[in-house]
């Protein structure tokens, strides 16, 4: 398999996507520092993004809020918004009345607006999932397997968007924009001599699965790693009212394998290869002293084992079951290797990029993932580290979905938004 940017495999020309074109961007980011939207006409495409990644990020707001955060004019940002109206993307609140002049019209987000296909193709199973423009999820399906393959990841995929779009009314399967694939790279690593069922884990090297389903539809499709995927619906639909999103984070997603995502000044970063913030593969030193990977002591499939030795049952750490208590001695095990391995690959990697903070999310229940971070934070602290800044660590908040999301916001974020250096200042 190849690995293929975030670049649409097809172009659709459905009307109301008409003035997101990518190609409309122009010289946008070639203005002031705050890279504020202009008011030539040629980049009205850009204007646009502008104003729905804006709502998007601050909530439900009038025109007049619009304009002062994205430094255009007020009769551009009627005109734009109007444009926004008539398409279906923004829709209006309930006024708001002042003691003076007239009440003020806040524009939201229109949940129907536009919908969102993310497929996750993962080491137990495949998912598939439709949200919305607001990223609630709409459908979603499940089908587990001995091991992926592009066969079946392909037909899971073709079979569950035909039945969703088939469920549908005709105007919203109209207004689906893109179909997003998160997925492990370089799957065929996985390949074992001890396991046969895994020689069909080769096909990964040459199969193109973005292509092979995009062929089949009129949309757009995306593919992305698995963990990168994650981190992108972080940063895309995350609930940050408690704490503002940083600018800057590292991303650790806890599912069958650990994995990690990367943000800078506000964008995802993949690096050249798309593996960017491969912590899986980061060497620590286990409890016992031995060289090893993050991987090794940190993952699902690492507390599979566990529990396995010691004579339990493992299956509810794979139905998204709320309640683990019955495995809380191997589990206390685990969640103490898992966040010594944890802090060791946090602390080599503020060493090298300066965040500030690092989200922790995954396949758990929220009470095990906060006593991961408990543990985490109480594991940096005691390691040495002259000179560095030791991140803050908080709980990520998308959780079990992330990486599904994930792959759905591919489209979203490039069909319709533009980075949020374009409006946030500091």
């Amino acid at each position: 398999m190849q690995r293929k940017d975030l670049t649409p495999r097809l172009d659709p020309s459905m009307s109301f996507e008409t003035r997101t074109s990518l190609s409309s961007q122009g010289s946008a980011g070639s203005a002031d520092p705050a890279v504020r939207g202009s008011n030539q006409s040629g980049l009205r495409a850009y204007n646009e993004r502008l104003v729905l990644s804006v709502i998007r990020q601050a909530g439900q707001m009038p025109k007049a809020a619009v304009a002062r955060l994205t430094g255009l004019s007020a009769q551009t940002v009627s005109v734009i918004m109007r444009a926004l109206e008539d398409d279906g993307l923004l829709v209006r609140g309930a006024p708001v009345r002042g003691k003076v002049g007239q009440p003020s019209v806040p524009m939201g987000l229109a949940a129907e607006g536009a919908f969102f296909l993310g497929l996750k193709v993962g080491r137990r199973g495949s998912e598939l999932l439709l949200c919305d423009f607001l990223g609630k999820v709409r459908a979603h399906r499940r089908k587990t397997h001995e091991h992926p393959t592009p066969d079946n990841a392909v037909a899971f995929a073709n079979a569950a968007i035909g039945d969703f779009l088939a469920e549908l009314p005709a105007a919203d399967a109209a207004r689906v924009a893109g179909l997003g694939i998160a997925l492990p790279f370089r799957m065929w690593d996985w390949q074992e001599a001890t396991e046969p069922a895994t020689a069909g884990l080769a096909a990964w090297r040459t199969r193109d699965i973005a292509a092979e389903i995009g062929a089949s539809w009129a949309f757009p499709v995306y593919l992305c790693n698995d963990a990168s995927a994650a981190c992108s619906a972080e940063l895309v639909f995350g609930d940050h009212s408690a704490h503002s999103q940083p600018r800057d984070f590292l991303y650790v997603y806890i599912g069958y394998f650990v994995g990690g995502g990367l943000v800078l000044d506000d964008m995802l970063y993949t690096g050249k290869s798309g593996n960017a913030a491969a912590l899986g593969s980061v060497p620590i030193v286990s409890q016992a002293g031995q060289m090893c990977q993050l991987v090794d002591v940190a993952s699902l499939v690492t507390l599979e084992e566990m529990l396995r030795r010691a004579g339990q049952q493992s299956a509810q750490i794979w139905a998204r079951n709320d309640d683990w208590a019955a495995q809380q001695t191997v589990l206390d095990a685990w969640l103490d290797q898992a966040a010594q391995g944890l802090a060791q690959a946090i602390a080599a990697s503020v060493c090298l990029i300066d965040f500030t903070t690092v989200l922790i999310d995954g396949s758990l229940p929220e009470d095990v993932r906060e006593a991961l971070i408990v543990r985490t934070r109480a594991a940096l602290a005691s390691l040495a580290m002259p000179g560095v800044e030791r991140p803050d660590i908080r709980p990520g908040t998308v959780g079990f979905d992330a990486k599904a999301l994930g792959a759905a916001s591919l489209a979203l974020s490039d069909r319709f938004l533009v980075d949020r250096t374009a409006f946030l200042k500091g």
